[in-house]
């Protein structure tokens, strides 16, 4: 990418990115909440949420002392409650293990758990301003547009990496996230307003298909949410925010009154991923 290119894509940053909480704070507790609280959730939905929770957990040291039931209960609304059990071992992780200060090596960030390459290196940047290159799924197919070809993980990786002005790694890689999410969206991208359009290879060939989308792959519809197993899981996971719940009462909470093999294969899953626990007198309850 041309030195142009990038002070495009900087002073049009500059001019148009919108406002959140995390993008005006550097603590690395607050950086990894909201990364956790963003994957597969909408900034808007996520604002509220992530203040209501660092107001009661400022730091993984408080995090870790409370219960994993708490967690779950302030996660409500933003679905993938794993994500909450996740957040809260990993609070539990840094302050045994790390003196309650997250680590700064992509190498230790790695182990905590529910840290996976891109949170890493957000952490990484917009924690530590490192200068590295920060790949979600709106950089990637950035990326992928901009040279034309369809890139897998580590080719993005690379190229994002190659592409970061030094010393401006934290403003960069939010300006390419944002470019992605407003611009260069997976449907109906706005190419006339793209900082980048001069040199991306797609606006030049915009005849052919999008080189973001794998080759020779249709487009897959998502499956329905209304009446699949993750509603039954959600609505079970909501109940217990609110009460324990007896075993005679699971079907009517799941949805399924005349499906008890679901309702079983349902709850037995929330078990196994820790997310409800089953007591002596056989209620279910949010881990404690």
């Amino acid at each position: 990418m041309h030195t142009s290119t990038r002070s495009q894509i900087l002073l049009w940053w500059d001019c148009t990115h919108r406002d959140f909480p995390w993008r005006e704070t550097r603590d690395p507790w607050s950086i990894l909440v909201s990364e956790f609280m963003l994957q597969q959730t909408q900034a808007k939905r996520v604002i509220p949420k992530y203040e209501t929770f660092l107001q009661h957990f400022p730091t993984a040291t408080a995090c870790s002392q409370t219960s994993a039931a708490k967690v779950i209960e302030l996660w409500s609304g933003l679905g993938y409650n794993r994500r909450a059990l996740y957040l809260h071992a990993t609070a539990q992780q840094i302050a045994t293990t790390h003196d309650g200060e997250l680590p700064s090596t992509l190498q230790e960030l790695l182990l905590l758990p529910g840290v996976g390459e891109y949170t890493a290196r957000a952490i990484l940047c917009f924690a530590f301003e490192k200068d590295v290159g920060v790949v979600d799924v709106n950089v990637k197919r950035v990326l992928s547009r901009f040279v034309g070809a369809y890139l897998l993980p580590g080719e993005a990786q690379r190229i994002a990496n190659a592409n970061v002005p030094n010393n401006e790694g934290w403003r960069w890689n939010q300006a390419m996230i944002e470019l992605g999410a407003t611009i260069c969206t997976s449907r109906n991208p706005k190419c006339s307003q793209c900082p980048a359009k001069q040199e991306c290879s797609w606006v030049k060939n915009a005849a052919l298909p999008d080189p973001s989308r794998k080759p020779k792959t249709p487009l897959m519809k998502s499956k329905p949410f209304e009446g699949s197993d993750r509603q039954g899981r959600g609505k079970f996971v909501e109940k217990l925010r609110e009460r324990d719940i007896p075993n005679h009462e699971i079907a009517e909470v799941l949805g399924w009154p005349n499906d008890q093999v679901r309702c079983e294969r349902v709850i037995a899953r929330l078990i196994q991923d820790g997310l409800v626990v089953k007591n002596e007198a056989g209620d279910f309850s949010l881990p404690k």
